[in-house]
C-alpha cells in the first residue's frame, strides 16, 4: 500500500513538471531556445559624445581686441582735440608755463637758474671731510667749492667714484657753496655728496641737481 502510494506521488510530480515546461515554451513562442542564454536588451540607450578640445589659433583675438581699445583711444583723443580746438585749458596752461621757464640753445633746453639750499648742521669739529660725485652719468659736470664766498677748491670734476675734500672750520657760521660751472653734456649739473667730521662720523647727505651758475649751500655752525 505505501509503496502504491510512492508511486502515484512521482508520477503527480513527474506530469506536473511536465506541464509547467510546456507552458513556458508555449509563452516563449514555441522556440526551442534550450541550452541558450538569454541576454536583456536595453533599447533606445544613447552614446555619450565626448566634447572637443578648444585649440587657440595664435593671438588674434587679444590682438583684435587691443585693436578696438586703440580705435577707441585714438577717435576719443580726435574728439577732444576737435572740442578743445582754439581754446586754452588748464592743461595747455601749465605745459605752456613749463616750456616758457627753459631757454634753448641749439636745440637743447636750459635750466633756469635756481640756488638750492642743502640745510644746516651743528658740529663741535675743527674741520669736514667732504665727498662728492656725479650720482648719474658722468658727463663733464664741473663744480667750484666755496667757503663763505671764498672759493677753497676750484674746477672740480665729478665722476662716478667719490672724491674727498677737506674744509677746514672757523668759529660760528660756515657757509660752504657748490657753485655749478657748467651742466655737462646732458643737464642738469648732478652730485650726491656726504659730509663727515673731523672723527669720522657722517652728520650730513645729499644731492643737488644745478643749472650753470645756480648754487648748492650747506651751513655749517661750528661752536666750542
Amino acid at each position: 500500500m505505501l509503496s502504491t502510494l510512492k508511486t502515484f506521488f512521482i508520477i503527480f510530480i513527474t506530469f506536473s513538471s511536465l506541464s509547467l515546461c510546456a507552458q513556458l515554451d508555449k509563452s516563449n513562442g514555441g522556440k526551442n531556445d534550450k541550452g541558450k542564454v538569454k541576454a536583456l536588451v536595453i533599447k533606445n540607450t544613447k552614446v555619450s559624445e565626448q566634447p572637443t578640445s578648444i585649440e587657440l589659433k595664435g593671438l588674434d583675438g587679444f590682438k583684435k581686441a587691443y585693436d578696438r581699445e586703440q580705435e577707441k583711444l585714438n577717435k576719443q583723443q580726435a574728439e577732444e582735440k576737435r572740442l578743445n580746438k582754439g581754446i586754452l585749458t588748464q592743461k595747455k596752461i601749465k605745459e605752456a608755463r613749463f616750456l616758457n621757464a627753459f631757454k634753448t640753445v641749439n636745440g637743447q633746453y636750459i635750466y633756469p637758474v635756481i640756488d638750492q639750499d642743502l640745510g644746516s648742521i651743528r658740529t663741535k669739529a675743527n674741520s669736514v671731510n667732504i665727498i662728492c660725485r656725479d650720482f648719474q652719468h658722468p658727463d663733464g659736470d664741473r663744480v667750484t667749492i666755496m667757503v663763505n664766498d671764498k672759493p677753497v677748491v676750484n674746477n672740480i670734476v665729478l665722476r662716478r667714484s667719490y672724491q674727498s675734500f677737506n674744509i677746514p672750520l672757523e668759529l660760528g657760521i660756515n657757509k660752504i657753496a657748490f657753485v655749478a660751472l657748467n651742466q655737462g653734456t646732458s643737464g642738469p649739473n648732478t652730485a650726491a655728496f656726504k659730509v663727515y667730521n673731523d672723527t669720522g662720523v657722517l652728520i650730513s647727505s645729499n644731492e643737488w641737481n644745478l643749472a650753470t651758475d645756480a648754487k648748492a649751500t650747506l651751513v655749517v655752525a661750528k661752536y666750542e
